[in-house]
């Protein structure tokens, strides 16, 4: 960040957000801070339930409360910058706009591979149940969070380093409501072909390496569940994966759609599509966990019922 007034003469940059229109931007401000207040208050309760309970004390519920706190800090990171961008300030600093970029990539990655984990972990639940308890142990459950949150942060410094390299000219309009990597690169006035092969390489491996893991973990779940005779043993093996599916689903469909393209693709559905995978997987997760799952919502209940008495 020292290197900032020498390699560009961009000092701030501007986000014009979702929309330029005056009338749209305090229903916008509404819309955002009841998202966050939804996911901050939702994604709290599930830590909370899961912590207060013993009948939670598993690795499923571990790897989940490192999940819901991931949100947290994720949707922190975009989101309050987004709701005073809408009633005032649209202008970011340059350090300040790298530093968002690199935490925003550091909790996205973090969110990504504890996905991977909790697949892993339904694998061993379904596919090896006698060897579940010694597979996943605690040791063991702390140090894939711990490389969970650990490894992001080489992934995201390559490419914030990277981009620090480049120079910025008169153009400092930001097409987003966030600092991305992609509308950075577009408003560079130097060469931007290492970091777009640096995202096409190694940014794609660390995209789709976790999500062919999913799959691959999924595929062998399938398989092991199909052979089971029993329509209600089907039923409820199926019923643990449905909802870690369906944000598997959310999440990295939108991520590819934003990241597995050209940058001179990128236009404003890659807006949607980011809002997709920052705010929205992150504000539907307590509710998707939740909702499928029996387990949870008891303990939601018993929660919830601690605090009236």
């Amino acid at each position: 960040m020292e290197r900032v007034n020498q390699t560009s003469s961009v000092s701030e940059f501007i986000l014009l957000g979702l929309s330029s229109q005056p009338e749209d931007q305090k229903p916008l401000f509404i819309l955002f801070l009841t998202m966050y207040l939804v996911t901050i208050t939702g994604n709290l309760l599930i830590i909370l339930a899961i912590h207060s309970d013993p009948q939670l004390q598993t690795p499923m519920y571990f790897f989940l409360s490192f999940l819901s706190f991931t949100d947290i800090c994720f949707t922190t990171t975009i989101v309050p910058r987004m709701l005073v961008s809408f009633l005032s300030e649209k202008t970011i600093s340059y350090a300040e706009c790298l530093t968002q970029m690199y935490f925003i990539y550091v909790l996205g990655n973090t969110d990504s591979f504890l996905l991977v984990v909790m697949a892993f972990d339904r694998y061993v639940a379904i596919c090896d149940p006698f060897h579940y308890v010694t597979t996943m142990n605690h040791h063991r459950c702390v140090l894939l969070v711990a490389f969970s949150c650990s490894f992001p942060h080489l992934h995201s410094l390559l490419h914030t380093l990277l981009l620090n390299r480049l120079t910025f000219c008169d153009n400092n309009v930001i097409h987003h409501f966030l600092c991305d990597i992609n509308p950075l690169l577009k408003l560079s006035c130097s060469s931007t072909f290492l970091n777009e092969i640096v995202i096409m390489s190694e940014g794609s491996v660390v995209l789709v390496t976790p999500f062919v893991c999913i799959t691959f973990s999924y595929i062998r779940i399938l398989i092991t569940v199909l052979k089971i005779p029993s329509a209600a043993g089907k039923r409820k093996a199926f019923s643990t994966c449905g909802s870690h599916l369906t944000v598997v689903t959310l999440f990295y469909g939108s991520i590819f759609y934003v990241y597995l393209q050209p940058l001179s693709n990128y236009t404003v559905r890659d807006r949607v599509a980011t809002i997709v995978y920052t705010l929205l997987t992150s504000m539907l997760n307590p509710f998707i966990y939740s909702l499928r799952n029996k387990d949870l919502k008891q303990g939601l209940r018993k929660l919830m019922g601690r605090r009236k008495s």
